[in-house]
């Protein structure tokens, strides 16, 4: 019986860490290749969460789907945020305290503004598979996480061929680098960068399409993530995105396990331990240069 429970433990973990690795996406290109400190991101979270709400009651749409249809949106928001950004910090060398200021402002704009408009009820979509679950033996596997866990390693597989395989992703692991060298190569390191923050905004609309799957939302949801998802990229390395889905699976494990046998009121703070001991032992994370 106890090995039952532990096995759906780890395999809840799993899925659990999967989502966490969506969450983290944005934040290892932005915080961990850029060094712009976006803790703003979970609230682009929570907005992908009220669109995919909006066109689910609607339309009937399944959130992921909206997701993916709203990533030129998003994708688009963030080459708008990331122009302010530079333009009024930037470029000044003003972006480290300033520039946070700057991205809390915006977390509590987005907030305050959801908050205005669909006040503070949870909401939740209506998709078939939420409540189903598939049985192998004695593993339950919950679809409700088994569907974001999936697509969210579909997509951190895609990201890291497009970071690998593809000019612009080799251009932005240079940027996060040695932006001189990348000018000598007649490429614009602001273009590059505006290009990767772009794509960590748009990858909010698919971490908010797996939040409201996985539980009802609400405007303040996004706040209990931030430390996790800083946490997370850290752990993992800075600027490795192998590293942010391996370091995710294993929070979402270390998670689960202490919630289910100890407690959920422990899990953040055994999840936080092993951060900090990974980092007394190996300061760069587990995959850092």
């Amino acid at each position: 019986m106890e090995f039952d429970l532990l096995i759906n433990a780890i395999i809840a973990g799993l899925m659990l860490g999967g989502f966490y690795a969506a969450v983290t996406a944005g934040i290892s290109i932005s915080f961990g290749m850029l060094d712009i400190v976006n803790i703003a991101h979970p609230g682009f979270i929570i907005l992908g969460s009220y669109i995919a709400y909006i066109v689910n009651v609607h339309f009937g749409v399944d959130p992921i789907l909206i997701a993916i249809i709203a990533l030129p949106a998003f994708y688009a928001l963030g080459t708008v945020i990331y122009q302010i950004y530079y333009q009024s910090f930037e470029k000044h060398g003003q972006d480290s305290l300033r520039g946070l200021a700057f991205f809390f402002g915006l977390l509590f704009v987005t907030e305050v503004g959801l908050n205005l408009v669909f006040g503070v009820d949870y909401r939740s979509v209506d998709v078939p598979y939420i409540g189903g679950s598939l049985t192998l033996g004695p593993m339950e596997f919950p679809v409700r996480m088994l569907v974001p866990c999936l697509v969210s390693i579909a997509m951190f597989g895609g990201l890291i061929l497009f970071m690998s395989r593809t000019f612009i992703g080799r251009a932005v692991m240079a940027v996060s680098q040695d932006p001189q060298a990348l000018q000598l190569m007649a490429v614009d390191p602001i273009k590059i960068k505006r290009i990767a923050f772009s794509i960590s905004i748009a990858t909010a609309s698919m971490a908010g399409a797996f939040l409201i799957i996985i539980q009802p939302v609400i405007p303040s949801a996004g706040r209990e993530y931030i430390g996790r998802v800083f946490a997370i990229c850290v752990l993992g390395g800075l600027g490795s995105l192998p590293g942010t889905l391996v370091a995710a699976l294993l929070i979402g494990v270390i998670e689960s396990i202490t919630a289910t046998f100890y407690g959920p009121s422990w899990a953040p703070a055994v999840s936080f331990g092993l951060l900090l001991l990974t980092l007394a032992v190996r300061p760069s994370g587990l995959f850092g240069r």
